[in-house]
């Protein structure tokens, strides 16, 4: 809140849910995060962005009937997990998304949910298992495209004057360097857009 962005170099355990573990999440830490700030009076209203390939499925089942919090889903249709839940707002993409049509896509979406929603905190899910080289993620997108999605996205709440937290979530490329590289560029974007 302080400096209009805040990063955690693990988290985005998005397929946690209220009362079971699933797809390598034990507790879902945005959900909780977002409990604190609204039990604190920190905020009242909550957007959940989640840009990880996988859609956010125990996020969309802890919020489902919640209207405080607006989950916000856009990931892989085909992907894990299988049975998916309802966000509040599912996008699915199709296998083979490049970066003109996801960036397309956000773009188109982002600015105007915000204006409608209104959130005082959103809290960012960046997922880099949308590029290509992902062994689990189906979508094409390149590092570049990942870069310029988590720059709209921290530029976009800039604007709207919202605070983010974002948490780096998966990523499962077969080399690491290209893990590590879309994750660091989360990183420069964010410091550049408080900068």
């Amino acid at each position: 809140m302080e400096f209009g962005i805040g990063m955690s170099i693990a988290g985005g355990t998005h397929h946690a849910y209220p009362g079971h573990g699933e797809g390598f999440c034990m507790l879902n830490d945005q959900a909780i995060a977002a409990r604190y700030l609204q039990t604190n009076n920190l905020a009242n209203k909550i957007l959940i962005i989640d840009l990880d390939v996988h859609q956010g499925n125990g996020t969309a089942k802890i919020f489902s009937r919640d209207p405080s919090v607006f989950t916000f889903s856009m990931h892989g249709a085909k992907n894990y997990p299988f049975k998916k839940e309802q966000s509040d707002l599912d996008i699915e993409l199709a296998d083979k998304t490049e970066d003109s049509a996801y960036l397309k896509k956000l773009k188109s979406i982002l600015p105007s949910l915000i204006e409608r929603e209104n959130p005082d905190f959103i809290f960012y899910q960046s997922g880099v298992d949308i590029l290509e080289t992902d062994k689990l993620g189906r979508l094409s997108c390149s590092i570049e495209g990942s870069k310029q999605r988590d720059l709209f996205v921290f530029e976009t709440c800039k604007a709207y004057g919202i605070p983010v937290q974002c948490s780096i979530g998966g990523g499962y490329s077969k080399e690491i360097k290209h893990i590590v590289e879309a994750h660091a560029n989360t990183f420069r974007t964010a410091i550049a857009v408080i900068d």
